[in-house]
């Protein structure tokens, strides 16, 4: 099954291991397994919050959160250093995220926790990665992030009191973690410091084999962190490691998670157990879909949660997974497929079990627990790590499996899991075991898949669920005045790949607009009325120029604003007030890079900062123009790092209205034309647009050039000084 190097990355020893089923289990085992920690706590995460309540009052004890939690683990240990490696997401992820730790607000992590974040991944990439290791003795590994929103019991009660986030409830939340020791949580270790040496260009030393001693004596005594009162399920296996990683120029991609899947799949006799967040992956899909044509091939059980977070995920990842599912039905000649989701009565409309978890047990004999979702991106885009146990003919690890599923049968339907166990061998399938344990309260339901969406729509709405980076790679080629290196080494490149990740949602919401029920809702003259009766009001310039502040914090695209002002106020006024928030903007970062803590400046900027720094320091204004042009960083932390080495104000401004003038004019020449298009689509002006684009592009070729040619060796490949912030 399994074979390093192809499938798997390592296959390393556990003395044990255990299955932590939902977040208040693994959250209980991490605080007693972290108070262990003597010298070394590597945390790895798609998200981290400082607030996320660990231990609930009332529940068990006091209350207890996890940032004061760890800067008092420090505090106790003089020995012990936590590093915490967060992936450094787009501003539109921020709303429900924690901005303390970025800019130097709020939770303030303790001298020896260090706290950064990853921005190497590709453009339309995530690092997805939920694992912990202490003192490479334990490990975590997983799909649960240390963040709000994840706690639960597996009552997965309706009305819990504990499971609120700052104050306001959320749905339940079901999900699992995989606890490995010995040799297996090592590797885990090795794979978290290769991830913050790539991301931070600093290395971190492995901690030593230390021995606790006995006071009298000179006996060594075994350490290790694992926690109290967490019964290992299996003991002395080997532990298959899988990774997803994004290929670059100068790296192959790994692809272990779903080879792995796919030798899964092909390997099961009786049935294929899967709890998984998403449902897309084709390559899956196709696997799944050969098995089910087979005269005697598994049943398949799939569990899912029954609605998706929000209209945009509803409308792409939702009926992609309609499509997958489709499919299936479509070839199961023998009933052996269904799909399914947890129900639980009581919970109030809009709301649903949250399946989060990435689990697939095959037969009583392989089990696999980690971040990878069955999403295309999870095969090729994200970074990702499951852990893989096989039984390979040990009756002790086969018992442990099944009763595995068993406990998650058992939690979905309301049951114990001997009834589980017993249905099953009386069912002689799960299928007929879940549909013997079936009640109203709580239970699995089939999932329903609603009507069809035609295949143009299904082929736009793919891009929502990409399977390698290329995909917006292949665009950013375009731009390049000499050649792809060149470029990004001084980091050119993202800011392009971002642009056409823009227009690629334009085109796919104005298609799903023309092409679905939702054209019948505003027309073009509905859309224009409604923005010129905002621009009645008399605040409406103010507050169309105070949008631009929150937009910049949070990349929201400005474009977009610049549009929606042409089309209220008409192309001049538009115009106007568009410089006018831009330079309110830029203003505003500008102070706040002179306000805040260098070192804070410094977090922000990341390994973008000695490309700012060599620009700003030799090019005065024109510099400034071309960042805003060819933006090396987003226009927040350009604004930041300007006012942190202090350049001059009037050349800061001057340098921004020059540098964002050629994308503004092109915005209201758009906004304009799309008003006209709005009225009488016959009356675009298609040259007035192709000479906009012709202007803009241009310039951005032109400065491009100079930036390149301009910028010594040194700093395009991220040497330089950056002390003077």
């Amino acid at each position: 099954m399994f074979d390093v190097g192809r499938n798997c990355w390592r296959l390393e020893h556990a003395a044990r291991a255990a299955f932590l089923i939902d977040a208040d289990a693994y959250f209980r085992a991490f605080v007693t397994a972290a108070r262990n920690a003597r010298r070394s706590i590597l945390v790895a995460g798609w998200d981290f919050h400082s607030r996320t309540r660990l231990l609930c009052a009332g529940h068990d004890g006091p209350e207890l959160e996890l940032g004061e939690f760890l800067n008092e683990l420090v505090r106790r240990r003089r020995g012990l250093h936590i590093h915490i490696l967060v992936w450094d997401y787009p501003m539109v992820f921020g709303l429900d995220r924690e901005w303390a730790a970025l800019h130097g607000l709020g939770w303030k992590p303790h001298h020896r926790v260090h706290f950064r974040y990853d921005n190497t991944h590709p453009v339309g990439g995530s690092h997805h990665q939920k694992i912990v290791v202490i003192n490479d003795t334990v490990a975590f590994s997983g799909g649960i992030d240390l963040t709000s929103k994840r706690w639960d019991t597996c009552e997965h009660s309706p009305l819990n009191e504990l499971r609120v986030a700052r104050g306001d409830p959320y749905p339940p939340f079901h999900d699992l973690m995989m606890l490995v020791e010995g040799e297996a949580a090592r590797a885990l270790g090795d794979l978290l410091r290769e991830r913050w040496r790539e991301a931070t260009g600093r290395g971190l030393r492995p901690p030593q084999r230390r021995s606790r001693l006995l006071r009298r004596g000179r006996e060594p005594l075994a350490y290790t962190c694992w926690p109290d009162g967490v019964a290992a399920d299996v003991t002395d296996v080997e532990v298959a490691i899988s990774r997803t990683q994004p290929g670059t120029e100068s790296k192959q991609g790994v692809h272990e998670v779903e080879a792995l899947y796919l030798d899964m799949i092909r390997a099961a006799r009786r049935s294929i157990y899967i709890e998984n967040q998403y449902f897309t992956a084709h390559r899956v899909g196709d696997a799944l879909a050969a098995r089910l044509q087979e005269e005697d091939g598994p049943e398949i059980v799939v569990v899912l949660r029954e609605m998706s977070h929000g209209w945009l995920e509803e409308m792409t990842m939702q009926t992609l997974r309609t499509r997958l599912i489709e499919k299936l039905q479509s070839v199961d000649g023998r009933n052996k497929f269904a799909a399914y989701y947890p129900y639980v009565a009581g919970l109030k409309d809009g709301e649903c079990i949250d399946v989060h978890a990435k689990l697939m047990i095959i037969d009583d004999d392989i089990v696999r627990i980690g971040s990878a979702n069955l999403a295309n991106r999870s095969m090729g885009l994200d970074t990702e790590c499951d852990l893989t146990i096989a039984a390979r003919g040990s009756p002790a690890v086969s018992d442990a499996i099944r009763t595995l599923r068993a406990k998650l049968l058992a939690e979905h339907l309301g049951c114990d899991p001997a009834r589980v166990h017993a249905a099953i061998a009386a069912a002689g399938s799960v299928h007929g075991a879940i549909k013997a344990l079936r009640s109203e309260q709580r239970t699995l339901r089939p999932l329903e898949t609603p009507k069809p969406t035609s295949e143009a729509v299904l082929n736009m709405i793919s891009v929502a669920d990409p399977e390698r980076p290329g995909a917006f790679g292949d665009l950013v080629q375009l731009f390049h005045p000499e050649n792809a290196t060149s470029g990004e080494d001084i980091g050119l490149g993202p800011a392009w790949g971002k642009i056409a990740a823009i227009v690629l949602l334009v085109i796919s919401l104005t298609a799903l607009w023309k092409y679905t029920p939702l054209a019948g809702l505003l027309d073009g003259r509905q859309i224009t009325d409604l923005a010129r009766r905002f621009a009645e009001n008399w605040w409406a310039p103010l507050l169309t120029m105070l949008a631009y502040t929150p937009a910049a914090l949070m990349m929201f695209p400005r474009p977009l604003i610049t549009l929606f002002a042409v089309v209220a106020f008409g192309p001049v006024a538009g115009f106007i007030y568009a410089m006018l928030g831009v330079q309110l903007a830029a203003w505003a970062t500008f102070v706040a890079g002179r306000r805040l803590k260098r070192t804070t400046v410094r977090r922000v900027a990341g390994d973008r900062l000695n490309r700012i720094l060599e620009v700003l320091r030799h090019r005065g204004l024109l510099a400034i123009a071309a960042l805003r042009l060819v933006p090396l960083a987003p226009f927040a932390v350009g604004g930041l790092v300007a006012g942190a080495v202090r350049v001059k104000p009037w050349r800061f401004l001057a340098g921004t209205a020059i540098g964002v003038l050629p994308g503004t004019l092109t915005s209201t020449v758009f906004g304009d034309q799309f008003q006209t298009w709005l009225q009488d689509p016959g009356q675009i002006n298609y040259w007035l647009i192709a000479l906009a684009l012709f202007i803009l592009g241009a310039a951005t070729w032109l400065v491009r050039r100079w930036l390149v040619a301009s910028t010594p060796p040194a700093a395009r490949h991220g040497v330089g000084d950056a002390r003077a912030i």
